[in-house]
């Protein structure tokens, strides 16, 4: 670097420092400096160009932001820049053309897309402003992380895209909640899934296996309990299996151990505050296709109930079955299960009010003696918001779509995976 150029990056960084720190008067005179040694210097020109806009000065703006633009063709922010000045001087197909410059310069340019969707806004595209907003905030970081100077424009585009999605699911209800209620009533909540993800206020659930993935299952986030044929026997017993619950609620709490129980070391991620907590608590009958005898033994009416139900059995992961106790004022974050080659079942016994259960899109409430039977592939998370304690009995069952030649095809692919993990040879 020769001294002209090192004398000229001094004073452009100093030049900077100045205007961070709001001392406007210094840094255009060190801008004018720069400009006297380097008169095509595009920072020198766009920064006097701001401090023309700043004062009023429109033309002088407009004429040094050109010379900038002259100077490095393909800077986006200077092309923006260029259509405030527009905006100012009222010429609103010049700041648009100038937007249109920059976008073409870089797609994905955050500043540029929300000053497409502003422009569009005020010429009354409401709609077409909202779609544009919605590209935006496709390209910006999650909220915490939004830059200082674009954070009150980000929120007026998540604003109006909240409120183009309300006016278009209601637009979506005139238009085809006719229809949708005419459907069988167990598929309109796939309709409902359709609208919401439509007009984005959801994405489509997908199964997501943590272990053994069938591929080519549709992802159903609950199936009908008609699909069943053990479903009414078990229905039918369902204050026999509550009575032995209550008894080894009351008799052996010691033995409704954490669900969650990772060791130290081992990422937690999402199941921090329930790691090895009481709030979520299990009394095992069953455990990864083992049956656990003593509590059998304590529970020989829903030993005989879950006997009767074709559970699923595959190698050390299945079948599953316990009681489940969610304490008062609990949340089980969102998750998802092994495997998407078999469903879990729950058998509601004690359920207070302000109990839910979300499986993908669906939300569903725990009725007493309603089995509920869903995918827990797909992400799904329960909540007690009561005062009291929620228990079910939670089992494992196989998904309905495999034939039996495959049901064998997933306990020899488990079981083989076991047997490699263990270290065998081929």
């Amino acid at each position: 670097m020769n001294g002209s150029n090192q004398q000229i990056e001094q004073l452009a960084q100093s030049a900077g420092l100045a205007s961070r720190a709001g001392q406007w008067q210094e840094a255009e005179r060190l801008w004018q400096q720069v400009r006297a040694l380097a008169p095509q210097h595009p920072q020198a020109l766009y920064s006097l160009g701001i401090h023309a806009l700043q004062r009023g000065d429109a033309a002088g703006a407009q004429e040094l932001l050109q010379a900038a633009h002259n100077a490095a063709p393909q800077d986006p922010m200077i092309l923006l820049t260029i259509g405030v000045v527009e905006r100012e001087r009222g010429n609103a197909e010049g700041e648009w053309n100038a937007i249109q410059a920059a976008l073409s310069r870089d797609a994905y340019f955050l500043a540029g897309l929300l000053a497409k969707a502003s422009w569009l806004e005020r010429q009354g595209q409401a709609r077409a402003a909202a779609q544009a907003y919605r590209n935006a905030l496709t390209v910006a970081p999650p909220p915490p992380h939004w830059p200082d100077m674009l954070r009150t424009q980000l929120e007026h585009a998540q604003r109006k895209l909240d409120e183009y999605r309300d006016e278009f699911s209601a637009f979506l209800e005139h238009r085809v909640g006719g229809p949708r209620e005419a459907l069988a009533f167990g598929v309109r909540g796939r309709w409902q899934e359709a609208a919401s993800i439509m007009v984005g206020r959801s994405k489509p659930y997908l199964s997501d296996c943590n272990q053994l993935c069938v591929p080519r299952l549709p992802a159903i986030p609950f199936f009908d309990r008609e699909q069943f044929a053990w479903v009414p026997e078990l229905e039918s017993r369902t204050y026999d299996i509550l009575r032995e619950m209550r008894q080894v609620l009351r008799d052996e709490q010691a033995e409704f151990t954490p669900y969650i129980e990772y060791q130290p070391g081992d990422p937690v991620n999402q199941w921090r505050e329930l790691n090895h907590s009481r709030r979520w608590s299990t009394y095992k009958l069953w455990s990864y296709s083992q049956p656990v005898d003593a509590h059998l033994a304590r529970c020989p009416a829903t030993r005989a109930a879950l006997e009767a139900v074709e559970m699923a059995d595959i190698a050390d992961v299945c079948p599953n079955a316990m009681f489940s106790a969610l304490a008062p004022h609990t949340h089980i974050p969102p998750h998802h299960g092994e495997t998407n080659a078999r469903l879990v079942a729950h058998l509601p016994l004690l359920v207070p009010e302000k109990c839910t259960y979300r499986v993908g899109f669906e939300r569903r409430e725990w009725k007493v003696g309603e089995t509920l039977i869903f995918d827990d592939s797909i992400e799904h998370e329960a909540r007690n918001d009561s005062d009291d304690l929620r228990v079910v009995l939670i089992f494992d069952v196989w998904n309905p779509l495999l034939s039996l030649a495959e049901r064998a095809m997933v306990d020899a692919m488990m079981k083989a995976h076991r047997e490699f993990l263990a270290g065998a040879q081929s």
